[in-house]
């Protein structure tokens, strides 16, 4: 069992989902603390050759509160407002008629918290590119919210009898390799390469959300993108 662990994310770039990719199982920790101006809510399209942040607005959002327990607003014209962003930004791309539907039902989805409206737009994603990694929230399932960090980790990793462990390289002074390794589990860090694709005819703009990857590429080619990565 191949797992990997991280927060939820709206549409993020392609190296969330080239984890996602890479593994049987993963898990959305989505009952720790939310994170302001991270990038559970926001991330960057393409708008006239330069990135264009975008974000979801949410209720309440505090870093003294689970990402679970934080919802979308009541006042959904933002919704409106980012499919015209969109549209402005990406009609002329040659995949917008397939994408911009989905984009479409991925905004109208009705969810209680960020969480959950982060899970359904990456399942959604997952699905149109054919990705079967089985993705669950920690809420649902392993209890152990009393175990902090890597403790944590570790915990869910015997839990779901992982014996490798997959996290972002970002996270490499976190974990300690010969703890997983006492405890039966290969520790690797995924480096994303973030190789150029055709975009417009500006330079390459990289690391933007996978809705960008999705406007330019076909289905086959995001799948080459996909396993463009290094492990370490």
């Amino acid at each position: 069992m191949v797992l990997a662990i991280m927060q939820p994310y709206f549409l993020p770039y392609i190296g969330y989902i080239q984890l996602v990719n890479a593994v049987d199982k993963f898990v959305l920790y989505d009952d720790v603390n939310f994170i302001n101006r991270g990038y559970i809510n926001r991330n960057n399209l393409l708008m006239n050759g330069k990135p264009l942040l975008f974000t979801i607005p949410l209720q309440n959002a505090s870093q003294n509160r689970l990402i679970r327990e934080i919802t979308l607003t009541e006042d959904k014209s933002w919704q409106k407002r980012l499919l015209k962003t969109v549209e402005q930004s990406y009609r002329k791309a040659p995949h917008f008629e397939t994408i911009y539907p989905i984009f479409t039902e991925i905004l109208a989805y009705e969810s209680e918290n960020v969480g959950d409206y982060c899970r359904n737009a990456l399942q959604r994603v997952c699905d149109y590119l054919e990705i079967g990694t089985e993705i669950v929230p920690t809420s649902s399932i392993y209890r152990n919210t009393h175990l902090k960090a890597q403790e944590r980790i570790l915990d869910i990793c015997r839990q779901e009898k992982a014996n490798h462990y997959i996290n972002p390289q970002g996270g490499m002074e976190l974990y300690d390799r010969n703890i997983f390794a006492e405890n039966g589990i290969k520790l690797s860090f995924l480096k994303a390469k973030l190789t150029p694709y055709p975009q417009f005819k500006a330079p390459f703009v990289s690391a933007l959300s996978i809705l960008d990857v999705l406007m330019f590429n076909t289905v086959y080619e995001v799948r080459e993108l996909l396993n463009d990565y290094e492990l370490a």
